[in-house]
């Protein structure tokens, strides 16, 4: 799939009204305000006949979340045959259908509470991605980073317009191509694994870039996609630093402005880019809180 230079394929759409509702308050001097919050809706998730996980969600990419949680948790297998999936709008219920009989009773019973917000869960055998992968080669050129947080920054997105979302970005090079947002990072990974899945898209080339911390969930989920580098404006817990250098997956995080800190996977980096031609950010466009908070 292509697209040209400058263009997503998938981008935020913050004008959405199913995404946000007008709530009114007051503000730190006691006058009245009407602001944007984020929306945000229970999904049950189903493989077959069994149901798997219940997820809090602004439920824009249904069919994407529930093939990308199933492949990251390892119910859905990369090979596999899936025969349909139905969303159900009613009820809330995607069913994930495949040719092969599947079963996790056993493996729902080993949940793993993660740090990511809105109740993230991996189940069982965490470790099971990182054995005996090989990530590919790849490289990151500094001229691409810069220019894709740039264009992420600068990108209208739901976070800027009712903030508490998070943001995640399959890019190649220095474009990006698909950016999802949701109440919890792991789900808008899931969406873009799952995209990927449908799509049939390779990852080996591709750079994975998210607006929350480097954490063992989000470099759990990248190497089980494949991807060879991950980047994050935010920083670093010693776990997710230990497991990328574990499975040999560039871990650049605090990239913002002219900025960024590399603590796995450096032989990737190749700095082409010379610092004087970088603008720092821009008060407007820093992630720390949405706009009408500023």
């Amino acid at each position: 799939m292509t697209a040209p230079k400058d263009d997503y394929l998938i981008r935020p759409d913050p004008l959405d009204p199913r995404l946000t509702e007008r709530v009114t308050g007051v503000d730190q001097t006691g006058q009245a305000i009407e602001t944007r919050v984020t929306v945000e809706r229970a999904l049950t998730i189903f493989l077959n006949s069994q149901e798997i996980v219940t997820a809090m969600t602004i439920n824009d990419y249904p069919e994407y979340l529930a093939l990308g949680y199933l492949l990251n948790q390892h119910m859905l297998l990369p090979d596999d045959v899936v025969t349909s999936v139905d969303f159900d709008q009613e009820l809330a219920v995607v069913v994930v259908r495949t040719k092969r009989r599947t079963n996790y009773e056993k493996k729902l019973k080993q949940k793993v509470q993660t740090s990511g917000c809105a109740q993230g869960t991996v189940f069982g055998d965490l470790m099971e991605a990182l054995e005996n992968v090989t990530l590919p080669k790849a490289e990151l050129r500094t001229s691409w980073l810069y220019g894709l947080t740039h264009k992420i920054n600068t990108t209208p997105s739901l976070y800027l317009e009712a903030g508490a979302i998070h943001g995640c970005v399959l890019a190649h090079e220095d474009r990006p191509l698909v950016y999802m947002e949701d109440v919890g990072r792991h789900n808008a990974v899931d969406k873009i694994a799952g995209w990927m899945f449908k799509h049939g898209v390779a990852a080996h080339d591709k750079i994975f870039y998210t607006t929350g911390r480097l954490t063992s969930e989000m470099v759990i989920k990248t190497v089980r996609m494949g991807i060879p580098i991950l980047v994050s404006r935010s920083g670093f817990t010693a776990w997710g630093v230990e497991l990328a250098r574990k499975a040999n997956l560039t871990l650049v995080g605090r990239a913002r402005g002219k900025r960024f800190v590399a603590l796995a996977g450096e032989e990737r980096i190749v700095f082409d880019q010379d610092l004087k031609f970088v603008e720092e950010e821009s008060a407007r466009h820093r992630r720390k809180a949405a706009v009408h908070d500023d």
